[in-house]
């Protein structure tokens, strides 16, 4: 049995994420989210953790399931050691998968039954694929929906297409080729046809007793229809700049929507600077500044985005050149002395702004916590590994050589999207 599911792609889905909660806390079912990540992927090597719009691919679904709030559990499998320490990056758990179930024969589904069967808690799997970066939180628990309130054992993500399809014909044989799904001496118009369903592959929700008996889709089943701006899939590296552009304009960003930035607070050192300091013979100390970062703060400041250059407490950047940066760049300088964490809720309270309108730009251990709570917030491509685990956006440049150009591009760009 089929169904096609009703929903609003725009809500929130907050009371249907209370029924849900309800449910998982009254202990009746352990629901899971798992997602397969093989260290081996062919097309493109460590294709799962290879950064997109400056989040690892990975990442984006990691951070829907995450978010939607309705798994007891989420879970990558995977048998590589870089894959893992993302997966945990991003707040998943990690399944060492076995040798048996990761070689390039191996399919999906024996490595879902593996997990199944070293899990006998689980009692609903949701397999969600890395390579589906406009997931949303809400298309997992619209669907889910399906399982805990309507009954249904499997459900599964679909794609409406018009695509007009035709039976393959092998050179040579002198068949004629027929058509599969239209009359073509009555073409339909676009709008006049439906079109057909289509799985796109973004997650598929089995029961336990469904996954033991070799089956993802079965029992009673229904499909969860998904708007093709949301329907990305990633197999080969053709895919990924195309892949790139629809994220910036479909994926899930978190819970705080960028598009509300009114304050950018961007680190002098390490973030605007490359973080060396140059000394000339006469012992006057200098620092190299891109051009390309400082237009990057002109057209935030022409975007109504303010933006304040801090000094973290122990930086070893002078204040002279930090000063001379801020004057250069018409922005005003902070200097914490405190965490920096308290300086930036001083500055939001003086402007009364809170998180979700703030984005914050550092690159090290002392921004992590800043990291986290804006609503935007973002590292060059060259912070360590504390502060890349914490971004919501890993820039393609390092410190100093365009990084901030590129933030402040990307701030715009949602900014721009959102109003359209």
């Amino acid at each position: 049995m089929a169904s096609k599911r009703k929903r609003n792609e725009d809500s929130n889905g907050s009371d249907l994420n209370v029924k849900i909660k309800k449910g998982v806390s009254a202990g009746k079912r352990h629901i899971a989210a798992l997602i397969l990540a093989r260290g081996g992927s062919k097309g493109i090597p460590l294709k799962n953790i290879k950064t997109l719009a400056g989040v690892p691919l990975i990442g984006w679904v990691l951070r829907a399931a995450v978010d939607s709030k309705v798994f007891d559990s989420v879970w990558v499998s995977t048998d590589h050691d870089e894959i893992e320490r993302v997966a945990k990056a991003w707040g998943a758990q990690v399944h060492r998968r076995s040798p048996e179930v990761s070689k390039d024969s191996s399919s999906s589904l024996e490595t879902i039954q593996e997990f199944a069967r070293l899990k006998p808690e689980v009692d609903v799997i949701c397999n969600i694929q890395a390579t589906s970066p406009c997931l949303h939180p809400h298309h997992l628990r619209e669907a889910l929906e399906m399982i805990t309130e309507e009954g249904y054992e499997s459900v599964f993500s679909v794609v409406r297409k018009h695509h007009f399809r035709w039976q393959e014909v092998k050179k040579g044989d002198g068949t004629s080729t027929q058509a599969l799904n239209l009359d073509p001496s009555r073409r339909p118009r676009r709008q006049d046809w439906p079109g057909e369903l289509c799985e796109n592959g973004s997650f598929y929700f089995a029961t336990r007793d469904l996954i033991e008996k070799g089956l993802l889709q079965g029992g009673k089943m229904a499909y969860f229809e998904m708007r093709p701006e949301y329907s990305v899939d990633i197999d080969v590296d053709i895919d990924w700049p195309v892949a790139e552009q629809r994220v910036l304009r479909y994926g899930y960003f978190g819970m705080d929507k960028p598009e509300v930035v009114k304050l950018l607070l961007c680190g002098v050192s390490g973030c605007l600077t490359d973080g060396k300091i140059f000394l000339s013979l006469a012992g006057e100390e200098m620092v190299s500044v891109s051009v390309r970062d400082n237009v990057g703060i002109a057209m935030l400041q022409n975007g109504d985005v303010e933006v304040i250059l801090v000094m973290s407490s122990g930086s070893l950047l002078p204040k002279a050149l930090s000063d001379k940066l801020a004057q250069r760049t018409g922005c005003e300088l902070r200097q914490f002395v405190g965490s920096n964490k308290e300086e930036v809720e001083k500055i939001m309270k003086e402007r009364g702004l809170g998180w979700k309108e703030v984005a914050y730009m550092g690159n090290d251990e002392p921004d992590v916590e800043c990291l986290n709570l804006a609503g935007f917030s973002a590292v060059p491509k060259d912070a360590p590994t504390v502060a890349l685990n914490r971004a919501k956006y890993v820039c393609h440049s390092v410190a100093g050589c365009g990084a901030v150009r590129e933030f402040a591009e990307h701030i715009l760009l949602l900014k721009k999207e959102a109003k359209s």
